[in-house]
């Protein structure tokens, strides 16, 4: 409301300028205009009645009565032309002045363009002043971001080079262990084909992380809006990690209030916690315990998800929803995805008009979840 405020009166600073102006014009074009009278009535006027004597021959004094009789029967319409003449010469004269401001306009956009020195223009343009560097911040701002997507997804591409490289090269040794050894003892056979079979699969996953980043950046997203009952879909998740959390000696406790309906997309919603689950599991210690609770709480269901491991430092807290981003520094092939899970995630929630978050320290990190509530059979739009 501040800023409008400014704004509005940076424009009647103006309005006000360019009124004063043409008020001096005004006075300018009648003070022209009573000089012009006075010497109509003084030196012009005796030259005015002498032409009259000598070219047409005209007595003095009927000479003086035609030149008074002229200028008294038709005096409005002589003022408001010569007033009317005066005031167009003093405005085409400060037409320099008025047109600087367009010209200013057109500097600040060349420097926009070019993205040249800071814009600056007069004061009673400030708010077009403002305006100008609003847009150049905000395509600069833009810019970057391409920059940074451009180079997080070259980087992505090299990471998935490198780690699909290595087991297709265990796959490939493997197999031609396989195909040399026709003596080979049927136990290491099954041993070694367990292996590639494994790092096939692997091999799947990081090939579906390349599709995965072009549906992300191709896709426009499409909700399937229904209500959904939150906590019944919460529930259903321990199952789901189950494998993965029985190897590592981990639990998964799910705390939710019996119902808890939200109008939404429940593929959808149910990506989102899979992708936090994903990556709790991920980063949990071993033979530790990942808590899931929901609750309605003013009109919002409030969802979170708390795993016990490595403290994320707070820089990383930052970047933790990017596109691209992927925790571990070192890429590890077991836990390193194409680094869209969480960014996909907050998306989706943003499309909900929801909310999520983190936090992390002391050795707990806290994902946390918000989505409108279903209000009496109806729902939030």
């Amino acid at each position: 409301m501040k800023s409008k405020t400014h704004i509005q009166m940076n424009y009647a600073k103006l309005r006000m300028k360019v009124f004063i102006r043409m008020l001096i014009l005004i006075i300018l074009a009648i003070i022209a205009v009573d000089i012009l009278y006075l010497l109509v009535r003084g030196r012009l006027g005796e030259g005015g009645v002498l032409l009259l004597q000598h070219v047409f021959g005209y007595e003095y004094s009927d000479a003086l009565s035609i030149y008074e009789s002229t200028f008294r029967d038709h005096w409005e319409i002589i003022m408001l032309i010569a007033i009317s003449v005066f005031f167009l010469i003093f405005f085409y004269f400060s037409l320099s002045w008025f047109t600087k401001y367009f010209n200013e306009v057109n500097a600040g956009m060349d420097a926009l363009i070019k993205d040249e020195a800071d814009i600056t223009l007069s004061p009673e343009m400030s708010s077009m002043e403002q305006k100008l560097i609003f847009v150049k911040q905000t395509l600069k701002k833009r810019e970057l971001e391409v920059q940074v997507a451009e180079q997080n997804k070259r980087d992505l591409v090299m990471y998935l080079a490198h780690d699909i490289k290595t087991p297709l090269t265990s796959v490939i040794g493997y197999l031609s262990l396989l195909n040399e050894a026709s003596d080979m003892p049927k136990e290491q056979q099954e041993k070694y084909m367990k292996i590639t079979l494994d790092k096939a699969y692997h091999l799947e996953r990081l090939i579906h992380d390349f599709f995965e980043v072009e549906r992300y950046n191709q896709q426009t997203l499409q909700l399937n809006k229904q209500n959904v009952d939150i906590s019944y879909m919460l529930i259903q998740m321990p199952d789901e990690f189950y494998p993965s959390l029985t190897t590592a000696g981990k639990k998964m406790v799910i705390d939710a209030e019996d119902t808890i309906t939200v109008y939404g997309d429940a593929d959808k919603l149910a990506r989102v916690f899979n992708n936090i689950l994903k990556n709790a599991v991920a980063y949990s210690d071993d033979n530790s315990t990942i808590e899931v609770a929901a609750k309605a709480h003013e009109g919002m269901a409030n969802i979170t998800f708390t795993n016990t491991g490595q403290t994320i430092p707070p820089d990383k807290q930052n970047s933790i929803f990017d596109k691209f981003y992927r925790l571990d520094d070192a890429r590890s092939t077991n836990t390193g995805g194409a680094g869209l899970g969480l960014a996909i995630a907050k998306e989706i929630i943003m499309r909900h008009e929801g909310q999520i978050g983190m936090q992390s320290e002391n050795g707990k990190t806290v994902f946390s979840v918000k989505i409108p509530l279903t209000s009496h059979g109806g729902h939030y739009e």
